[in-house]
């Protein structure tokens, strides 16, 4: 059994903040609160820019994640 895609991180110093952790490459901690990106791993120029589409895909995979987990947790 592997790590699942996403997690959802939580800690008490930023009571405000609702982190996302992208697990695979491009390994990444988005906090859907301010849309703050921590990327986990180091990119060149070029990568950069073929990062640039993928990362705005994974952005939304991150909301849509946090989206349903509320929702289970709902019902």
């Amino acid at each position: 059994m592997g790590f699942p895609k996403f997690l959802l991180g939580d800690n008490t110093d930023y009571p405000d903040a609702i982190f996302v952790i992208h697990t695979e490459f491009p390994r990444f901690i988005i906090n859907l609160a301010d849309d703050e990106v921590e990327w986990l791993e180091e990119f060149d120029k070029n990568d950069e820019k073929d990062l640039q589409e993928e990362a705005e895909s994974l952005f939304q995979a991150a909301n849509d994640f946090y989206d349903r987990e509320i929702e289970r947790y709902d019902e």
